[in-house]
């Protein structure tokens, strides 16, 4: 496997998609490289793009405010990165074909950190990591983030927790808002122990269930999905 390093140095001179061409600089990624906890969001937007680092405007800020509440911060054990490492002109959605081009470099910032859990901010990052999840993209690609945010889901030995970006809080969003305060509050408690793991909830609830009446087969994130 690549080192860290490399796959850094290999994204800042990407030109894999046409997101090159209008970017002032790649955003790779910030934070400390043997996290347990990693946030996964959009795009790089304006301040972003010019800083060389996510999550730097005023969604950023209260991302660090809501992590802040639950004892989490970005200087201690938080990794930050983006489905996409360059701007979207105008800050439009990144395109699937953009997507598909940086997957290479989300794929290899999750192998090199390692975290335990992993946040997802908002539809496109949720969407894209539900897909390991449920073995395809088809379906999860149409799932909203509201119906999906606030449970564990087992993405290999890490837990996946889906919730809102915060641009959706500063839009107004007052359940986006709710939504980000519940949802960092049990990426802490898994963190801390408070709450089992999603692979550790999911044995629980196959135990349960293997005690019971039969079910029937489910499919997909219904047989991932996990209450609180």
């Amino acid at each position: 496997m690549r080192s860290f390093e490399h796959l850094r140095d290999e994204a800042l001179g990407c030109t894999r998609c046409r997101l090159a061409e209008g970017r002032t600089q790649v955003v790779f990624g910030v934070g400390d490289p043997a996290a347990d906890l990693m946030f996964v969001g959009e795009a790089p937007g304006f301040h972003e793009d010019r800083r060389g680092e996510p999550f730097v405007g005023r969604a950023g800020q209260l991302l660090d405010r809501l992590c802040g509440e639950v004892g989490l911060s970005r200087a201690s054990g938080v990794y930050i990165t983006n489905t996409v490492k360059c701007r979207p002109p105008d800050n439009r959605d990144p395109q699937p074909d953009e997507i598909a081009s940086c997957r290479p470099y989300l794929a290899g910032q999750l192998a090199h950190v390692d975290p335990g859990v992993v946040v997802t901010l908002g539809a496109f990052a949720t969407r894209l990591l539900l897909g390991d999840v449920t073995g395809g993209p088809a379906d999860p690609w149409r799932v909203p983030v509201g119906s999906v945010a606030g449970y564990r889901f087992a993405l290999g030995p890490r837990t996946l927790i889906p919730t809102f970006h915060p641009a959706a809080a500063l839009r107004g969003n007052a359940d986006a808002l709710s939504c980000l305060r519940r949802d960092l509050r049990l990426a802490a408690d898994v963190l801390a122990g408070r709450v089992p793991t999603a692979a550790e909830a999911l044995g629980l609830a196959e135990a349960a269930e293997a005690t019971a009446e039969p079910v029937p087969a489910r499919t997909g994130a219904e047989q991932l999905r996990l209450l609180e």
